[in-house]
């Protein structure tokens, strides 16, 4: 039961979004149930389709989760000039994958989460963001993310890290060791992008995050997207590189590809770089 009645969702903002709140109503409850790793939800909302919370955390809702999912995905790879292997670091819900497997010419689409209930639970629920495992190319590892990079050296074109907020499991995808086991798992000229917070809400975080990256990879920048279901409606990305400038598209998607995206144009990928004025003190 919440403030609002037992067929309202409410995130209550915890560590990292102190004294904030967002409801949704539920329409129907799907699923509910805990994993080895974390309470795991979904449910049919009366505005946002169907939602994925972990922890009561809200990771994706039917209504906006393609402008968090094409950001991640197509920035690094059309800012690659050729990918062939990429890395999935998290994404059980299969959003990146889906993505990823727009472009043609990747032949490896690896797959590393930690949890295995968060995949079959969006294979029975979540068919819209699921159908990325469906590709022949999708290889699942299930297991801490931070290990499986740790073993890799220089396997991969792009690593994308589709991580929760730096609580619980996920904690260790936001250390020193992981940035340089990531780049160490590059190959020349490799980028990565991974989930980097809210400059509205994390700005200590983003800081931090932004000068470990830049100490680690040859360039590094923030850039942002625009969904209405995350805290402050806009989360960040942080894109570096083995080389390559991430914030200018090599590349871009052929008229077939460009029917099948909501969000990601060349014009979006370069604007996304273009920050505000308040938070060029700690994103740029």
């Amino acid at each position: 039961m919440t403030p609002l009645g037992k067929d309202w969702f409410v995130e209550v903002g915890q560590s990292l979004w102190p004294g904030r709140a967002l409801a949704l109503q539920i329409k129907e409850v799907l699923y509910e149930g805990r994993s080895q790793f974390q309470e795991i939800r979904v449910f049919d909302s009366v505005g946002a389709g169907r939602v994925l919370t972990l922890d009561g955390i809200i990771q994706l809702t039917e209504s906006d989760e393609f402008a968090y999912q094409e950001m991640l995905t197509h920035v690094p790879l059309f800012a690659h000039p050729d990918p062939k292997s990429v890395l999935v670091i998290g994404g059980g819900d299969g959003g990146i994958l889906r993505e990823v497997a727009k472009h043609r010419g990747v032949e490896r689409m690896d797959i590393c989460e930690i949890d295995g209930a968060v995949i079959d639970v969006s294979r029975r629920h979540l068919p819209f963001t699921a159908c990325g495992f469906d590709d022949p190319r999708v290889k699942i590892y299930l297991e801490d993310g931070a290990v499986f990079v740790a073993r890799a050296k220089a396997q991969y074109d792009v690593i994308i890290v589709d991580s929760s907020d730096p609580i619980g499991p996920a904690e260790v995808l936001y250390r020193e060791p992981f940035y340089r086991a990531m780049r160490e798992a590059l190959k020349p000229g490799g980028i990565i992008t991974t989930q980097a917070e809210s400059a509205w809400l994390h700005r200590n975080l983003v800081r931090s995050l932004m000068e470990m990256a830049r100490a680690i990879f040859d360039t590094a920048h923030y850039a942002y997207t625009c969904v209405p279901t995350y805290p402050s409606g806009q989360i960040g990305l942080l894109a570096a590189s083995r080389g390559p400038e991430v914030r200018t598209p090599l590349r871009e998607p052929d008229q077939a590809t460009r029917a099948k995206l909501r969000y990601y144009t060349p014009e979006v990928h370069r604007a996304s770089f273009i920050l505000p004025a308040f938070a060029h003190e700690f994103a740029c």
